[in-house]
């Protein structure tokens, strides 16, 4: 069993063929999937699917993306849902914007102390923004956790990132022919800190790169760390199910907390 920690089911990417994508996944192995919300919308969406597949979750949040034309009023209504498991995608992106960073870091904050008010995981999204979003959360150590979403720092951010009480995501990226900083982030760190998602629709893995990601291609990116730790495939399937499940509280794993 894997599970894929990260995907956008609700975008109109999928809207001709969800059933199937969900189906087509689950056959080959990749059992659980967390739905994640971007904004209010896409957040009711995701919380839709998680209510009609029994083995799908959601998570509720506001991405950095959307601050502008959005703020974080609707996610504390939704947080009590049974089937959502998360506060996010949220974090800071310096990427696409940068003249918003303090509506950005506001956002971020009131998420931050939604997650802790109802014990749930942050997914946090850091595009050129790690160090930024890294001073916001360690005043919060020991209370706020959860997983920085599509990790795209280096090494040493990897590591201050798991000191903190962080899981670290992987996607797609690590199975490019030139992976940068994740190589020696997937070999230095420990199988036990790291997360596996498709982000779909967005970054499909190798051999897949060009087409619209799915769920089912999870098996590409857990057979890449596989390879680069000298693991069985067997062996990260197990170990990042069962970090998924012990973040998500997913139920399932009699070991889980």
């Amino acid at each position: 069993m894997i599970v894929d920690t990260h995907l956008h089911l609700n975008t109109e990417d999928f809207e001709k063929d969800l059933d199937a994508v969900i189906k087509r996944a689950y056959h080959i192995g990749i059992k659980k999937l967390i739905v994640i919300g971007m904004d209010e919308q896409t957040s009711l969406q995701a919380i839709k699917i998680a209510e009609k597949y029994e083995h799908v979750y959601a998570t509720v949040g506001l991405h950095p993306g959307y601050v502008d034309d959005n703020d974080t009023k609707f996610i504390e209504p939704l947080l009590s849902h049974p089937k959502v498991v998360g506060v996010g995608e949220t974090g800071l992106d310096l990427y696409w914007q940068k003249d918003n960073i303090e509506k950005q870091k506001k956002c971020f904050s009131e998420q931050i102390k939604l997650s802790i008010k109802y014990k749930l995981p942050l997914v946090i999204h850091t595009r050129n923004s790690f160090d930024e979003a890294y001073e916001l959360l360690v005043p919060y150590k020991d209370k706020a956790f959860g997983v920085f979403h599509c990790f795209s720092s280096h090494l040493d951010d990897a590591k201050k990132a798991i000191e903190l009480g962080y899981y670290i995501g992987i996607d797609g990226p690590i199975t490019f022919n030139k992976p940068k900083e994740l190589l020696p982030i997937v070999k230095e760190i420990n199988l036990e800190h790291i997360l596996i998602e498709t982000d779909s629709p967005y970054l499909a893995p190798t051999p897949y790169r060009g087409k619209r990601n799915e769920p089912s291609y999870l098996i590409e990116v857990a057979k890449k760390i596989a390879e680069i730790k000298a693991l069985s495939l067997e062996e990260v399937s197990f170990i990042t199910t069962k970090n998924a499940h012990q973040l998500f509280r997913l139920g399932g794993l009699k070991d889980e907390n």
